[in-house]
């Protein structure tokens, strides 16, 4: 009779530790909720309405839920959608209604743009295409890489940018006997990958959904808002300046080491002669996403951006290149779920009155004139992104933000870029972004070698953005006083 061995494991801990490790969510849903009564009773500061203490209370629970991933960002997105008309903030209606703000409807007709490129091949030719001829010594690979990765973004999420160009990166330092966490050019690799895909992710309105999220906040707010063209003029020198300093700081922390990738041209070249001729379907999409980038230009305003996204969609659809089982494949609904209940939750701050007093007590305090104010936010922002999801950073400053505009008399839609672009610039930890995630589950790069580079660019970016803030945006009629 045969028998089998099993092995076990005692852990020693103290009893308390294990219980502590297991029971983490349980009991920060506890002090979530603690926070949430605590807020909502306490005596009610001067300044404030019983709405606008409601408002907070749901706010802060919401905040504390995605800053230490209690629950999933969008489920504690619906946690506010179900608070604020059950506390009396808003009716129901007005709350749910807000899951139909133009923004939602921008994203999703984006997702599923990017899911056509993907899905079609379209995408994965133009990287090979573009390695393949660019792509023929050891430095040129690396800037067509931390370049192609940049230009990608424009055009679809940053994430889905790196998780695409991700498996041609391993495949060349295989191809190269690149040694693991030895190599400065593979560390260069993949870092050019992550930076590109994230500077570049946040040069127009498809990079990323930080951006419609506060333009979706800021126009529930205001009605303000910006156009494609008027967002991509306000980022792209921040954009540029980046790619410049990232590349040669890349270079500085990880000098090139070998001489020739002629083994890798060559797997690339083989790569892209299997591909054959461009199918219907790729010519199909590629007319199409033409089409739709002219028509965000030219008549994004007017025609407004959700309906130019959702009619290139339809147009896909009629075209038969696209399938609704795509599309689910794809598109990640729960996302949608967490820009509605931000917004919506953004909206209740605003009309409540919390957000002009929560600005009053908080950043007021400390700034003294309008260019304060944007550096204050700007860096925190910043700081922010490294720790927390993106969309969690915008859902967070930008109620506040609009408050803080309003007291110093500042024009609510700066806030917009000033939160929303220092917060898809995360370079230094691998939970700051998927796009650094990414790169550093290949196991080529150490944190050291994501820290102290990223900190510089970091610190570049925050000066980059705050001197174009003063000097450049007002040449588009953009004042900070």
């Amino acid at each position: 009779m045969a028998t089998t061995e099993h092995e076990f494991v005692v852990d020693t801990r103290p009893l308390s530790v294990i219980l502590l490790s297991r029971s983490r969510k349980t009991v920060f849903l506890a002090i979530g909720g603690l926070l949430y009564w605590w807020t909502a009773t306490m005596p009610l500061p001067s300044g404030l309405t019983r709405e606008g203490q409601k408002a907070l209370a749901a706010f802060a629970l919401c905040v504390f839920y995605w800053v230490f991933n209690v629950l999933p960002l969008m489920i504690t997105s619906l946690l506010a959608i179900i608070l604020l008309p059950l506390t009396g903030v808003m009716q129901s209606n007005q709350a749910y209604a807000l899951f139909g703000n133009e923004a939602v409807f921008f994203i999703l007709g984006a997702f599923i743009l990017a899911a056509c490129l993907m899905k079609s091949g379209l995408s994965t030719r133009i990287a090979l295409s573009i390695l393949h001829r660019f792509g023929t010594t050891p430095r040129t690979l690396l800037l067509t890489i931390f370049l192609l990765n940049a230009v990608m973004a424009f055009f679809m999420s940053e994430h889905a940018v790196a998780a695409m160009t991700f498996p041609i990166v391993v495949e060349i330092v295989s191809v190269l006997n690149l040694p693991r966490r030895r190599s400065n050019y593979a560390r260069g690799l993949f870092l050019a990958m992550a930076w590109g895909s994230s500077i570049g992710g946040i040069a127009t309105l498809l990079g990323g959904a930080r951006a419609p999220l506060a333009l979706g906040i800021l126009r529930e707010a205001t009605g303000a808002t910006y156009s494609f063209l008027e967002w991509t003029l306000l980022a792209l020198p921040l954009v540029l300046l980046l790619l410049v300093v990232g590349y040669h700081l890349i270079l500085w922390f990880f000098p090139i080491e070998i001489d020739s990738v002629q083994a890798a041209d060559a797997v690339l070249n083989e790569r892209w002669l299997k591909l054959g001729r461009p199918s219907y379907e790729e010519r199909a999409i590629a007319v199409v996403m033409i089409g739709t980038l002219i028509a965000w230009i030219i008549g994004g305003e007017e025609l407004g951006l959700a309906n130019i996204a959702l009619a290139s969609v339809v147009i896909l659809f009629m075209l038969r290149v696209v399938s609704w089982r795509d599309v689910e494949r794809y598109v990640n609904w729960g996302v949608l779920l967490m820009y509605g209940g931000a917004i919506a939750l953004g909206a209740a701050i605003n009309k409540s009155g919390a957000a002009g007093w929560l600005s009053h007590v908080t950043i007021s305090r400390w700034a003294s004139s309008g260019m304060t104010v944007v550096l204050m936010i700007s860096l925190v922002s910043l700081v922010l992104t490294e720790a927390m999801s993106h969309s969690a950073v915008v859902a967070l400053l930008m109620p506040v933000t609009i408050g803080v505009a309003h007291e110093f008399g500042l024009d609510p839609r700066i806030m917009a870029p000033v939160v929303a672009l220092p917060a898809g610039l995360a370079f230094t930890l691998p939970i700051g972004t998927p796009a650094n995630a990414i790169a550093f589950s290949a196991g080529y790069l150490r944190i050291r070698d994501l820290l102290l580079p990223g900190i510089v660019l970091e610190l570049c970016a925050w000066v980059g953005f705050n001197v174009m803030a003063y000097w450049y945006w007002p040449l588009l009629g953009i004042h900070i006083r």
